[in-house]
């Protein structure tokens, strides 16, 4: 059983299998957001635990000092999750029902006063923070090692847990590229999404059938491409930036046969049989084009479709072009994924003449 887990927690197959699962847990949220849902996923929780936990290199990894705080983000993640889907499927059910949503009941629209309720309740969250720091530093080592010394690096050497999504982007994609133009596309996106999405219901409520693509968009973007990476950088990258399944000791000395081929490689040496051209341009030319029919080849596509005709009705085609742009982006990171994963593809457009690969 542990060596199925440790072959299904490779990222070729966790990903997929996390991704629809995601997709799983959207269309049947109003299953997923009930208080017997949560119950029984808890008390399963609970002896899976444990019995991940009896097993020594897992043990190992969740235990180390770093580890911990991101093992209770995740729980926090997750159940914060759940409350939203909870509170979208009750709403729901009520709006369907005729009635307002919770939040718009008269017990929960009873106005209170900033002061005393609000500023008490941040003071007495402000001092339970403080306790549980304090009770943190008393029970949990700091994690610091020796002064910084420039002939010896750790291995495997990790940024901080808030940047091990970025450092697994570096596995796929250049580093100005998943440093900058992917993080900068992660935060105008999280920007524009209520400028894009201009549609009035939902605001100041839970729901999810009156903001599904909005809540879509944002929740695999945040859980499949971000919260997902972190997992993956935190407890299955080892030695060497080598995968490691979640029973297996992290061994300095293990060697992965891995080879990466461009695109350009592909089409001119294994497909045509023939030497790579000297002329930059014609070599990297299929990559070029695809790149350039992938960003704007495929949006006037989309918008021919019923979706996408359905998008323009409602937020106008200027606001449509930005969306798919910024989907089109951000899908461009589990396509390069999965592109490594199954062909070994480096880069899809290798220009290091001019330090540009894409």
């Amino acid at each position: 059983m542990r060596e199925l887990i440790n072959w299904i927690a490779d990222p070729i197959r966790s990903f997929p299998i996390f991704t629809i699962l995601f997709f799983l847990m959207l269309k049947h949220y109003r299953v997923v957001g009930t208080k017997k849902f949560a119950w029984i996923a808890f008390l399963l929780s609970i002896p899976t635990f444990f019995w991940f936990a009896a097993d020594p290199n897992f043990f190992l990894i969740i235990t180390t000092p770093d580890n911990i705080p991101i093992s209770i983000l995740i729980i926090l993640i997750t159940f914060l999750t759940w409350f939203a889907l909870y509170q979208c499927a009750v709403n729901d059910a009520r709006l369907e029902q005729g009635l307002t949503p919770m939040e718009g009941t008269p017990e929960n629209r009873e106005k209170v006063w900033t002061w005393p309720n609000l500023v008490y309740t941040e003071l007495f969250a402000i001092i339970a923070g403080t306790v549980f720091l304090i009770v943190w530093a008393i029970i949990f080592k700091a994690p610091l090692e020796e002064p910084a010394n420039p002939t010896w690096a750790p291995n495997p050497a990790k940024a901080p847990w808030y940047f091990l999504g970025l450092q697994e982007m570096l596995v796929y994609f250049d580093p100005w590229m998943a440093g900058v133009v992917l993080p900068g596309v992660i935060v105008v996106g999280l920007i524009a999404i209520p400028y894009i999405d201009t549609n009035p219901k939902g605001n100041g409520y839970y729901t999810f059938m009156e903001r599904k693509m909005a809540m879509t968009f944002f929740l695999f973007g945040w859980l499949a491409l971000w919260i997902y990476l972190i997992i993956v950088g935190t407890f299955l990258r080892g030695p060497n930036w080598t995968f490691y399944g979640p029973f297996e000791f992290w061994d300095l000395h293990k060697v992965v046969a891995a080879y990466n081929v461009n695109l350009s490689e592909f089409f001119w040496i294994k497909g045509l049989g023939r030497a790579m051209p000297k002329n930059l341009l014609l070599r990297e030319s299929v990559g070029i084009i695809l790149s350039l029919g992938y960003m704007f080849g495929l949006p006037p596509l989309i918008a021919r479709t019923k979706w996408g005709m359905s998008i323009i009705e409602k937020t106008g085609k200027v606001r449509f072009y930005i969306l798919i742009g910024l989907v089109l982006l951000m899908g461009s990171l589990p396509i390069k994924m999965f592109l490594r994963w199954l062909f070994s593809l480096k880069y899809i457009v290798a220009l290091p003449e001019w330090e540009l690969n894409l």
